[in-house]
């Protein structure tokens, strides 16, 4: 599943590190979230969403092609 974490999260000026704190994750977690290497739990993807003030389609990018 593609997202734009790092996109939005960068133009934000938020450090990996201090995003992986406020989440309660480590920060290998959010490089494999924003590389692509993992998918998040719904759980983190709202928590993800909230903390950036958007809404989960907003941040995580579903293509149905990809979910077959």
């Amino acid at each position: 599943m593609k997202n734009r974490i790092e996109e939005i999260r960068k133009s934000r000026g938020i450090r990996q590190e201090d995003f992986a704190k406020a989440l309660g994750v480590s920060r290998q977690t959010i490089s494999s979230l924003e590389t692509g290497r993992y998918n998040p739990s719904i759980f983190l993807a709202h928590k993800i969403a909230n903390y950036f003030g958007k809404n989960i389609e907003e941040v995580f990018l579903f293509d149905e092609e990809e979910a077959i």
